[in-house]
């Protein structure tokens, strides 16, 4: 038979073994303390939450089923495929030729490097509506180079892998900076090939880095408006983006539709972001196991 004191003495959830309730999950470290804290979420929910949260309540105006029949439009549906499609696109270009030009940038000297680094920011600075305006002058019906990209989803492709080229460079160029080349050197003067000494002891270091770059590159890449405006050309089920086909429901009055179809960007955006957060933590762990 079980004492009735020793029952008695049990925890309950959250609790001490004196019964009293344990808050110590609740206390708060670090240097900013609670007011810090508070400031930050308030903060975050002004220009954040609030703004998502109204988008939201506005997308179910007409219930759950006002809901899926604006984002199960065909041209919705055509339009979110285009957007997905052309961001992964544009991410793995990005991914490659990133972490390239951070390489160049970080390992090899030459002339104009400076002027180079500097140009990756550009698009950063430039207003998106402006990047659009000259790869128009450039890939457009009057092409100087005679290569005609206007109304086409490569012309959409390198609108967009412009504006988000920088988030893979720096992502990638401060760990490539950090790096221990003294490993790289021993690896190669034990005979393993430049290919080998990438694979095997730069990319795993790298990997997190680039998973983040590239998460950033097609969260940014499925949002954009303002590269992809004029040389998209807007083509319904064609070229048309998400983003575009989302100004054009607010010029036909169609606000819910609008509502509907950001509401699933900002989910697939999210997904994709929390689901590339998870691998970069894991690919982090995995290399801390190996050390």
């Amino acid at each position: 038979m079980t004492d009735s004191k020793t029952a008695g003495s049990s925890p309950a959830p959250g609790g001490t073994p004196g019964g009293r309730f344990d808050w110590s999950w609740l206390r708060v470290t670090g240097s900013v303390g609670p007011l810090g804290i508070a400031i930050a979420v308030l903060w975050l929910s002004i220009i954040v939450l609030l703004p998502l949260a109204a988008l939201t309540v506005t997308s179910f105006d007409e219930g759950w089923s006002g809901f899926w029949d604006a984002i199960s439009a065909p041209a919705a549906v055509d339009s979110l495929r285009i957007t997905v499609l052309v961001s992964i696109v544009v991410a793995v270009i990005n991914v490659v030729m990133g972490t390239l030009i951070a390489w160049v940038l970080v390992r090899d000297d030459f002339p104009g490097k400076g002027i180079v680094n500097a140009l990756i920011d550009l698009p950063f600075a430039l207003p998106t509506i402006v990047a659009s305006i000259v790869l128009l002058s450039l890939y457009g019906p009057q092409s100087p180079i005679d290569i005609h990209l206007n109304a086409t989803q490569p012309g959409l492709i390198v609108a967009l892998a412009f504006v988000t080229l920088p988030f893979v460079v720096r992502s990638v160029q401060p760990v490539l900076i950090e790096a221990d080349r003294e490993v790289e050197q021993a690896a190669l003067s034990l005979g393993a090939d430049n290919w080998t000494t990438f694979r095997r002891i730069v990319l795993p270091t790298l990997g997190p880095a680039i998973i983040s770059g590239g998460g950033l590159a097609f969260a940014r890449a499925i949002g954009e408006y303002g590269s992809v405006v004029l040389i998209g050309g807007a083509i319904p089920r064609k070229t048309e983006m998400a983003s575009q086909y989302i100004q054009k429901q607010i010029e036909i009055d169609r606000p819910i539709n609008a509502a509907a179809v950001s509401v699933a960007l900002l989910a697939i955006s999210f997904a994709s972001l929390l689901v590339l957060r998870l691998l970069a933590e894991r690919s982090v762990r995995k290399e801390q196991e190996t050390r």
